[in-house]
């Protein structure tokens, strides 16, 4: 499926390009979605102690989703995330999360992502590349994503979900706080995979 993006082949300089035809059921998905925060989720996973990984996920989000099917690559994708809504299942550990020493959370409430690009991967698989905004700093970051399809629910809305990851360092956004052990390594990993669960629902014509 083409839904985000569509394949080009070049047989040669003198060849014209030839374009995938367009799926019409993918087509019909054309249109702007809003993001349901009540079935999605964006979460991360970083190992703690060298020896085990911790999971937790932002509770408030939202975002939007404009997409194309005709023209696939025209699709582009928004998402602002509330730092203070972090959950580990940790009180304290959240906190700490909150705090200047990670995320500042008073200073900079938001974490935000916005799309610049996208490409198909083959199948159902997507890479979408755009910008990640953490503590006022900007970084490119690229999501792997599956689309796993279209639906309407039960109260006749029309939805889309996706589901994907990313890695990234998170000194790149300064978030640089740590500790080490006297076993050698330190306390919490650089390297920190973040994972998204998307439904989203198409808004009313």
């Amino acid at each position: 499926m083409g839904l985000f993006g569509r394949k080009n082949t070049t047989e040669s300089a003198a060849t014209a390009v030839a374009t995938l035809p367009v799926d019409p059921a993918l087509a019909a998905l054309t249109g702007d979605y809003a993001i349901d925060p009540a079935h999605s989720s964006i979460g991360f996973t970083v190992r703690h102690a060298m020896v085990t990984n911790v999971r937790g996920s932002f509770t408030e989000h939202e975002g939007t989703l404009k997409l194309n099917g005709s023209d696939p690559a025209g699709s582009s994708a928004a998402i602002d995330v509330r730092i203070a809504s972090i959950d580990t299942g940790i009180g304290d550990r959240d906190n700490h999360l909150r705090s200047g020493d990670f995320f500042d959370a008073d200073a900079f409430p938001l974490m935000t992502f916005r799309s610049t690009e996208a490409a198909h991967l083959g199948g159902d698989k997507y890479r979408v590349k755009g910008d990640l905004t953490i503590k006022d700093v900007t970084k490119p970051l690229a999501i792997d994503l599956e689309f796993n399809g279209s639906a309407t629910d039960v109260y006749g809305n029309e939805r889309v979900g996706f589901e994907g990851s990313a890695e990234i360092l998170r000194s790149d956004w300064g978030l640089t706080w740590n500790a080490a052990l006297e076993t050698g390594g330190v306390m919490v990993s650089d390297k920190v995979k973040l994972n998204f669960d998307i439904s989203a629902v198409k808004n009313a014509a």
